[in-house]
């Protein structure tokens, strides 16, 4: 049986072998008179499953922040769990919370009969104090909550001294939107923790603000914090810890390690002992800009890893500009000199910066995989820079000082303003921290304007690739979406142009990148592929549409 959410927070069972619908599960929380959820509208991102002999259990976080357990084969909520099979997310949080304001898009993760829960809050200004992120775990039997953790360091506890002038009285967010990862033998789980209240300013909350954009480890019995590391001190460029953690088993100098690898979308990969918290290679401070703001105080260095290498550019540099003719770097140059920009860390500007990694990354919620048998690791990234400027509220719009904005920022006559390759996926051996090889997936070359140009080679899209690895290749599909989201009055954002673009499935030679295959399919995926054995065939299944598109799973067989 195959289980999907959709966009609309309903469940579904179908038939693995024969895409038959068996029951579907409707919430129908588009009937509820909210209107659209918070952050970017109506998506979802999956389920969890959980089984105890024959007691088999789907559990879904809604769109407006429920989270409802059904049973497996009936589709029917669980009686015995919370209040009817369902839990108001919103209630019992250590503040009020506006459900307009507060939602959930990705499954939580079970392990040794604990929930864990995240939340999904609105990246915007308009509400002070905003929604906390706090995480907390449920009992997956019964629905009883029994642990919460502070992911703003509350009074007495440790981290609470980051938060200088007492400013986490006041702040928010930093919620844990991403998927997260759980180790079921060591009963830890893994948070990938985003950006405090306010993304792009940060003068209302002076200090490293603990636990933002941090990979924290918990225990999952009793919520208590094993280890942390923050990613990004005091953020101020929305660089959210956007990808499930990879818990990995590698050798590091003939030391077996238990590892956690976490994608970010300032194209760094930290390596840590899953165990410890130890970094497996050395990560050091290194200073980065100061901001112009007044108020603000950005950290005085960041943590760089020294190994493995980014995966994508970092800051903005004239090399790195688009270069397939003379004319087209050049006209870069001049757009790129009318703002800010400078190295990794760049802080916001009211002038504005130019963001790279962007918003959306470098690597972002697709994440990575992992091949067990050899350590390699393989990462998809994109290059969307983003233009992001910080300006003083108009009269009623917000109670901060300043606030962000942010859009993609397109490059000379629509098309990129980097150079290729300008969607790849990238291999690194784990075990030795060194870059295998980068390939570029989709064809950028197809655009017009590029076709205009008379260039055939491959030149990769900017569109969010999925990578799968099986024992003897490397699967991998790719959103079709060339750009951002539009950000909207009130802080909703809207993908305009959302559609197809060249939709294949690639298969690659996992060792050396070498492309097998390439199948063409109806449209392009919009999240990660699964593969199982069903009826004795293997299959191969991935979401698509959204949108102005029909939103679908296809499956291949082979």
């Amino acid at each position: 049986m195959l289980y999907t959410s959709t966009s609309l927070s309903q469940v579904a069972a179908i038939d693995a072998a024969t895409g038959e619908t068996k029951w579907v599960f409707d919430p129908k929380i588009y009937e509820n008179g909210l209107g659209i959820p918070a952050n970017d509208g109506w998506l979802h991102r999956g389920v969890a499953y959980w089984r105890n002999g024959d007691d088999e259990r789907i559990v879904i976080l809604t769109a407006f922040a429920q989270m409802i357990e059904l049973d497996a084969k009936t589709g029917k909520p669980i009686p015995t769990f919370g209040a009817d099979g369902r839990i108001d997310l919103t209630q019992g949080m250590r503040r009020p919370v506006d459900r307009d304001y507060y939602t959930a898009s990705s499954p939580p993760v079970i392990v040794r009969g604990v929930i864990a829960v995240g939340s999904s809050v609105m990246d915007w200004w308009g509400h002070r104090p905003s929604p906390p992120g706090d995480v907390r775990g449920f009992d997956v039997v019964t629905g009883r909550l029994l642990w919460t953790f502070h992911t703003v360091a509350q009074e007495g506890e440790p981290g609470v001294e980051t938060w200088e002038k007492d400013s986490w009285r006041q702040t928010g967010n930093a919620n844990v939107w991403a998927p997260m990862s759980a180790d079921e033998e060591l009963g830890y789980v893994y948070l990938p923790v985003s950006t405090p209240t306010n993304d792009f300013y940060g003068g209302d909350r002076p200090g490293d603000g603990l636990y933002g954009d941090s990979l924290v480890c918990l225990e999952a019995a009793t919520g208590k914090k094993v280890w942390h590391y923050q990613l990004v001190h005091h953020g101020l460029w929305d660089y959210d810890t956007p990808a499930a953690p990879n818990l990995i088993d590698i050798t590091v100098g003939g030391k077996a390690i238990k590892a956690v690898a976490q994608v970010t979308k300032q194209a760094f990969v930290y390596v840590f002992d899953r165990v410890t918290g130890q970094p497996v290679w050395p990560i050091e401070e290194q200073p980065v800009p100061p901001s112009s703001m007044p108020g603000e105080h950005a950290s005085k260095t960041q943590p760089f890893p020294t190994r493995p290498a980014p995966i994508d550019i970092q800051g903005v540099h004239d090399d790195d500009l688009i270069d397939l003719t003379p004319e087209l770097r050049q006209e870069a140059k001049d757009i790129v000199a009318k703002y800010d920009h400078g190295l990794l860390f760049t802080p916001p500007s009211e002038r504005g910066t130019v963001q790279v990694p962007g918003v959306a990354g470098g690597g972002n919620w697709a994440g990575a995989a992992i091949d067990p048998e050899t350590g390699i690791f393989y990462v998809g990234t994109y290059r969307l820079p983003f233009l992001v400027s910080v300006r003083k509220p108009r009269s009623g719009e917000s109670s901060y000082d300043f606030i962000g904005e942010f859009n993609y920022l397109r490059g000379p006559r629509g098309l990129p303003l980097l150079k290729p390759p300008f969607g790849s996926i990238v291999a690194i051996d784990m075990n030795t921290g060194e870059h295998r090889w980068r390939i570029p997936v989709g064809r950028a070359e197809l655009i017009p304007a590029i076709q205009q140009l008379g260039i055939r080679e491959r030149l990769g899209f900017p569109g969010r690739s999925w990578a799968l690895i099986t024992k003897t290749v490397m699967i991998v599909v790719q959103s079709g979406y060339f750009g951002a989201p539009r950000l909207l009055p009130g802080g909703t954002r809207r993908i305009a142009d959302l559609n197809n673009f060249d939709p294949h499935v690639w298969i690659y030679d996992k060792a050396s990148g070498a492309m097998l295959a390439e199948i063409a399919v109806p449209a392009n995926a919009i999240g990660a592929p699964i593969t199982y054995m069903a009826g004795g065939k293997q299959y191969i299944v991935f979401p698509v549409g959204g949108g102005p598109l029909v939103e679908e799973l296809i499956a291949i067989s082979l």
